[in-house]
């Protein structure tokens, strides 16, 4: 037993480092791609800092030397070399219209970002779960039918619609709006709470649709395997069998579909940050591209990736570890 314990963590051991290696390859190709569209995008920043008319008066000479002060005169490969060489070193520029550096910018604005991201991933579950086990039990039943059509209602309402609906119903009924700036989690939990709560609600009722659907799906599909059946043919309680048996492999898929959902929750974020006024590293981001701040668009949206798959290695790493019947070779 124990060497067979040993054998299976050496392969998990060679696992996570092909994940990992893997992963470093899709960071490179991605700074790749995020590099060259932010450089193909329309516009001239120099534009975005002057604006039209500012633009027209500056001569040549000045516009050169603003573009080469910016580092954006120099060649493609020399500004790719030097935006990594600052992101390894932990700079990330500075913002064209703020003194307020883009490191300085996630460390203040990204904890308020992580907070909704995973309390809506908490609410997805709270929700969504218990939904798709009373819809599983009794498929095709009214129950069932209303839970699938809130379901697909919620996956089809957009998240910065339903922020604005939740936004003009408290300020005209109740007269309320949550406070917008000097949340800290631990100096100030309540606070954070007003802020986070109202995106986290909205983006929380859009992946508790997915995952209703996902772990209804996969639910149904366990509860008709045989062990599930031998199991109730020797008589164990039916909620035995669904908390202890058929549960804990039908979440496996929705373990998986929860990370892409975190992932998801970044971008979704950024029309509903906007939506509720949180200041967010959405709202940095929506205002980055109306502004077309270059640098802070840049950092964000690699940073964004970055998260993005450094969750996918670990959910893969996470269902590798809990269900035995993956093969690490």
């Amino acid at each position: 037993m124990r060497a067979s314990r040993l054998v299976r963590a050496e392969l998990m051991l060679g696992y996570m480092s092909r994940r990992l290696a893997l992963g470093a390859l899709t960071v490179f190709g991605v700074s790749i791609l995020v590099f060259g569209i932010m450089r193909v995008l329309p516009g001239d920043p120099l534009v975005a800092i002057f604006g039209p008319d500012g633009f027209t008066r500056l001569t040549e000479d000045q516009r050169a030397g603003y573009m080469a002060e910016l580092g954006l005169s120099d060649p493609l490969h020399v500004q790719y070399l030097r935006w990594m060489g600052d992101i390894l070193r932990g700079e990330f520029g500075r913002s064209f219209f703020r003194s307020e550096s883009v490191a300085d910018m996630i460390l203040r604005r990204g904890p308020l970002t992580a907070q909704i991201a995973f309390l809506s991933v908490l609410l997805s579950w709270v929700i969504g779960l218990p939904v798709a086990i009373v819809s599983a039990l009794r498929p095709n039943s009214l129950a069932d039918n209303v839970v699938r059509f809130i379901s697909i209602l919620f996956l089809a309402v957009p998240g910065f619609w339903l922020g604005m609906l939740i936004v003009l119903g408290l300020l005209f009924a109740f007269g309320y709006r949550a406070p917008l700036t000097g949340a800290s989690l631990l100096n100030d939990p309540w606070t954070t709470l007003q802020m986070i709560a109202g995106p986290a609600i909205v983006l929380g009722l859009g992946q508790a649709a997915y995952i209703a659907r996902m772990a209804r799906s996969s639910l149904l599909e366990v509860i008709r395997e045989d062990y599930v059946r031998t199991a109730r043919a020797k008589g164990v309680n039916r909620r035995a069998v669904i908390r202890l048996h058929a549960l804990p492999n039908a979440l496996l898929p929705v373990v998986t579909l929860s990370g892409i959902l975190l992932g998801f929750v970044l971008a979704g974020s950024i029309p509903v940050e906007r939506a509720f006024g949180t200041p967010g590293l959405g709202s940095a981001m929506y205002t980055a591209v109306s502004e077309r701040d270059v640098f802070v668009m840049q950092n964000l949206v690699f940073l964004y990736a970055v998260v993005f798959v450094i969750l996918n290695i670990a959910i893969d790493i996470l269902i590798a570890w809990i269900d035995p019947r993956i093969r690490f070779q």
